[in-house]
């Protein structure tokens, strides 16, 4: 199945990026947890949702309004001071989908990282700046991770945007455009080296096969196209849709 456009018509309204890259991201760990990994590694998908958790406090007042709490009386009369601290801050959210791999050894760590990116990733200069420090925060922690990008409605240079924010300031020889690049480190401190596999993907072409790396010696085939091909399956997407 070949690279298919889910941010503009027909299937921005059949099937929208949302919906597709949480199908990706479950038929990616899916085939991940089915013999790629190897024992003592197993995969998760997450959906972060583009804003804050809402609450509704109406809904939570009629579920305690029929009993009683004890040491609640009274408490309706109070009312905390005002603050003592008051600043605009940017509370950018890190909009995405992404795979985790964990290393099961007594308790879970995280090994490595697929981020499948959205739109809201590459929207403005924070938001890329957010998504980038992430990456670069993973990176620094010895996982690997994989940059997943065929968001084709927006154009930005996350490789880029990912050297700055671990302080490179050379020009990256990987232009704008869809693609994916897999990382991994070597060493810390300032004698750290990013080692990076990158992939041009094009609409209409098969998706490429890169290594996630597990740990400094230890990688894994990631193929894309496989697990592409399995969430178009999952929501009877065809080939005539794109």
């Amino acid at each position: 199945m070949p690279l298919l456009d889910h941010f503009r018509p027909p299937l921005s309204r059949t099937h929208p990026w949302r919906g597709f890259h949480g199908a990706w991201a479950a038929a990616m760990a899916r085939l991940l947890n089915q013999g790629v990994l190897p024992a003592g590694y197993y995969a998760v998908p997450f959906l972060d949702h583009d804003g804050p958790v809402e609450i509704d406090v109406a809904a939570l007042h009629d579920s305690i309004s029929n009993g009683t709490i004890d040491g609640s009386a009274g408490m309706s009369d109070w009312k905390p001071d005002s603050p003592g601290i008051s600043l605009v801050v940017d509370l950018t959210a890190i909009d995405g989908v992404r795979v985790d791999v964990m290393s099961d050894n007594g308790d879970p760590v995280l090994a490595a990282s697929v981020e499948l990116v959205s739109p809201g990733n590459k929207d403005r200069l924070r938001s890329r700046q957010a998504f980038a420090s992430k990456c670069a925060v993973l990176l620094r922690q010895g996982c690997g991770v994989v940059v997943v990008d065929v968001v084709t409605t927006r154009l930005a240079n996350l490789h880029a945007d990912l050297l700055v924010a671990l302080g490179v300031e050379v020009v990256s020889e990987i232009s704008a455009g869809l693609g994916v690049v897999s990382y991994r480190t070597i060493g810390h401190d300032e004698a750290g080296q990013l080692l990076a596999w990158p992939a041009p993907l094009e609409l209409g072409n098969r998706l490429p096969t890169v290594p996630l790396w597990l740990s400094a010696d230890l990688a894994v085939p990631l193929d894309l196209e496989a697990s592409h091909a399995a969430a178009c399956v999952d929501l009877r997407i065809h080939l005539a849709a794109g």
